[in-house]
């Protein structure tokens, strides 16, 4: 039992686990920027869409079915995470920039919020200036509701996609629930049906503007719009 009084036994051991610590935190944020462990969507049928009861943000509100916001001129709707969250009002802002063209093409554009939470949806209107309704079942963010924890602060993407939008002047705040993903549909007139539906993967995943019109453009208009050739 003499190695037990050598040091240098003890300084091995020591090293042993610290490298041992090391490779099991390497292995973890390996994982973690993988895509393994993340929660699989399930796609939304569009009963389940149409079926949503929405609410108006009026002082008196209205309560409505969702179908009623794509049946005659489909539309693009943004299921919004967090409204505080500056990644959200980066997407926003991205949705934002195709309005020209959407009301060109005569196809709305809209949000859902899960919750009223302060002043939060106030202040997220300049980012977003289309209408938006409050979704208090949180249908818009299932079937399946899918949830980002502190996974998100180790994910590589969720660091790029932080640079992207603080870089791009963004701020916010921390009010709200914010683990719940959100996403971004582009729904048909009448029963068209689901034309794009982006599930948010990782905080700040954006959906691509060119995937939205493209899939616009499928839109089948009732009243059609003088931008369609």
């Amino acid at each position: 039992m003499s190695f037990l009084q050598d040091p240098s036994f003890f300084t091995m051991g020591m090293w042993s686990i610290g490298v041992g610590a090391v490779g099991a935190a390497a292995v973890a944020l390996l994982l973690a920027n993988t895509d393994m462990f993340l929660s699989k969507p399930r796609k939304a049928a569009l009963e389940y869409l149409e079926d949503i009861d929405l609410k108006t943000l009026e002082k008196e509100p209205r309560t409505f079915k969702a179908k009623e916001l794509w049946e005659k001129n489909g539309a693009v709707i943004m299921a919004v995470r967090r409204p505080g969250c500056f990644l959200c009002r980066a997407e926003a802002a991205d949705l934002m920039s195709l309005k020209p063209k959407l009301d060109e093409l005569g196809v709305p554009l809209y949000a859902v919020v899960k919750e009223q939470v302060k002043r939060e949806v106030e202040d997220f209107q300049p980012y977003f200036k289309g209408e938006i309704f409050l979704d208090e079942k949180k249908k818009f963010y299932g079937p399946e509701r899918r949830k980002m924890m502190f996974m998100g602060l180790i994910r590589l993407g969720v660091w790029y996609n932080s640079f992207r939008a603080w870089n791009g002047g963004f701020s916010g705040n921390l009010e709200g629930e914010g683990f719940i993903l959100g996403g971004v549909f582009v729904i048909g007139s009448g029963k068209q049906g689901i034309l794009l539906e982006h599930r948010e993967k990782e905080f700040g995943d954006r959906v691509n503007p060119l995937s939205v019109l493209e899939a616009v453009k499928k839109i089948k208009l009732q009243t059609p719009a003088s931008g369609r050739s």
